[in-house]
């Protein structure tokens, strides 16, 4: 109870990513107010592969269906890999592309372990996570983190890779790790940038001392639209709690969970990572009148014979953000 007390403390400051934000600015009301949601738009990275797990490009706007709690949306714009997200139906957003982020490339924000898990190991890890950095494309903007008891900061968003580089070799192995707080601290961070963005995690054991919950910080990554991707070794896969914990956030924020047998493994799957961020379409949609105020889900499905031969990888939902709404004055609290 005092971990998921905290969490709603802290992630009360967090600012609100463009996918989701309040119409309405903040004003104190003595009246009692009532609930108003207010969401305008909701951003979707997508992964479409087929059934060997290849990539399908090539996809426009009609071969995609999204469906929130059911009701039916209309993609307000799109975009695939790298390119810019275009608007499918200027008249109807009644926004440029430019309003909605046409910015091409993700926003990669990249957080390692090194905590005393990581004594072995450690500069094998580096040069994993320094090559990630560098077969990343051009247009990707990269921030580096590291963790043990603390978050350290050691690259903000840049598109310098020599400087990201240097933030990973100037990290040491140090306290007890803390995982969940340190995520925390992440998806608020990418929360203050507009456009796509990804967490990439490298984990080498088990959460020792968060006060946040790793199935709330799934449900924030979902409401912010962050994929969080985990390589992680055989050490966190020996503690199933850890185990389970990292699948599942993956899978419910669109991302994947790797589990690395050895420094090779971990390569195999940084590569993978960055294939499958320069391969996501991007789906966004102004969602349809909805009286729900809680968790909403979402399904996004691909139409005609596509429908048939591919596989689709996205969040399962998000809470939208709700405001206090005063009868008397119209002023949100």
């Amino acid at each position: 109870m005092a971990k998921r007390y905290l969490l709603s403390l802290i992630a009360c400051g967090i600012l609100l990513s463009p996918a989701i934000r309040p119409q309405a600015q903040e004003a104190a009301q003595p009246n009692a107010p009532t609930l108003r949601v207010d969401v305008n738009l909701v951003l979707l990275n997508v992964a479409v592969t087929d059934r060997k797990g290849n990539y399908v490009t090539g996809l426009r706007p009609s071969d995609f269906a999204i469906y929130e709690d059911d009701i039916p949306q209309k993609i307000a714009t799109f975009g695939e890999g790298n390119g810019p997200q275009e608007s499918v139906d200027v008249a109807q957003t009644q926004k440029t592309p430019e309003q909605v982020g046409s910015a091409a490339g993700a926003n990669v924000f990249i957080l390692f372990d090194t905590s005393n898990y990581m004594y072995r190991g450690f500069a094998l890890a580096q040069d994993a996570i320094a090559e990630f950095v560098r077969s990343l494309d051009s247009a990707e903007r990269v921030a580096f983190y590291a963790y043990s008891r603390d978050l350290y900061r050691g690259s903000v968003l840049t598109a310098d890779r020599m400087q990201v580089l240097r933030g990973v070799r100037s990290t040491v192995a140090g306290d007890d790790p803390a995982l969940y707080n340190a995520l925390l601290l992440t998806l608020k961070d990418a929360g203050t940038f507009p456009g796509r963005k990804v967490v990439v995690v490298f984990s080498n054991g088990p959460d020792r001392a968060s006060m946040a919950a790793p199935e709330d910080i799934g449900e924030l990554a979902q409401s912010e639209g962050v994929p969080i991707y985990v390589v992680s070794t055989r050490e966190a896969k020996l503690d199933p709690i850890s185990t389970t914990a990292f699948k599942r956030m993956a899978a419910a924020t669109g991302g994947e969970a790797f589990f690395a047998k050895s420094w090779k493994d971990q390569e195999k799957a940084f590569a993978l990572i960055r294939s499958d961020v320069g391969h996501l379409y991007s789906l966004s949609y102004y969602p349809q009148a909805n009286p729900n105020r809680g968790w909403r889900t979402i399904k996004v499905k691909l139409l005609g014979e596509a429908g048939r031969k591919y596989h689709i990888r996205t969040r399962s939902g998000y809470r939208p953000q709700t405001t206090r709404f005063s009868a008397d004055t119209g002023l949100a609290q």
